[in-house]
């Protein structure tokens, strides 16, 4: 079950210090959760298949904050190997790995679960859960080894995902959710917090595949929700421990 808060305020070191890894740099809610993460102190490592869009991430993010590290990847064609090389080169590289933000994302938009594609219905379901998870595994390890660290993965409203049309990506999302509780169980006893964000609606390019006529600005942009990731990075999290969290943000 999800849980609802008003957004905190976010101190400007909150996580100072530290090395945060965030999955789909490139994407509206990633590419402004890298930034939030590199005011608030962090070295952000921006990962990402698009190239140039994650250039033009790298470029405000150094700006804001300590010099980020940019690690072009393509989840749908990596495997544990790439996962386990990728890690241990961030934490060997930058001195550690204290955060991992996963927000990659693959939706094409609703269509009956019959009329889809097998490969697409393949490669939505290892991108938007498979991955992530395997990620996390060739992760752990190196969070461990940090003290205090943190796994939040994005999820999505299981009443609206669950519906109709909503595909792999919607039985991906609900996997997630169950995901973040299983894992947290594991892992409640280490130096690892495992927590869920559930952001509310957002002008991202994901959304408007699935509301093509919406007036996109009736809802917030991802920057609204860039102070939650920070807050479930950082050691004040520690209350969303094994949680979905799903913050208001002001109308």
């Amino acid at each position: 079950m999800s849980s609802q808060a008003a957004m905190p305020d976010v101190a400007a070191d909150a996580l100072a210090g530290r090395v945060v890894l965030v999955t789909g740099a490139q994407g509206g809610l990633g590419a402004e959760a890298a930034k939030a993460c590199a005011r608030a102190g962090a070295t952000v490592v921006l990962l990402g298949r698009k190239l140039p869009k994650l250039n033009r991430v790298y470029d405000a993010v150094k700006t804001l904050g300590p010099e980020p590290a940019l690690y072009p990847v393509d989840l749908a064609g990596a495997d544990p190997a790439d996962y386990s090389q990728l890690a241990e080169k961030v934490a060997s590289e930058l001195g550690g790995l204290h955060g991992l933000l996963h927000c990659a994302a693959e939706f094409t938009g609703l269509a009956p679960l019959e009329a889809t594609e097998p490969e697409a219905f393949v490669r939505s379901l290892h991108v938007n859960f498979t991955a992530p998870w395997l990620l996390t595994q060739a992760c752990l390890p190196w969070l461990r080894k940090s003290g205090d660290s943190a796994v939040v993965f994005t999820t999505d409203d299981p009443a609206r995902v669950g519906k109709a049309y909503w595909g792999a990506y919607g039985l991906a999302k609900q996997g997630v959710a169950a995901l973040v509780r299983q894992l947290s169980a594991e892992t409640d006893q280490t130096a690892v917090r495992v927590a869920g964000l559930e952001p509310g609606p957002m002008r991202t390019d994901l959304r408007a595949r699935a509301y093509a006529d919406e007036a996109q600005l009736r809802v917030p942009a991802p920057a609204a929700y860039a102070p939650a990731c920070v807050h479930l990075l950082s050691p004040a999290g520690i209350d969303h421990r094994g949680r979905i969290w799903a913050p208001r943000v002001p109308a």
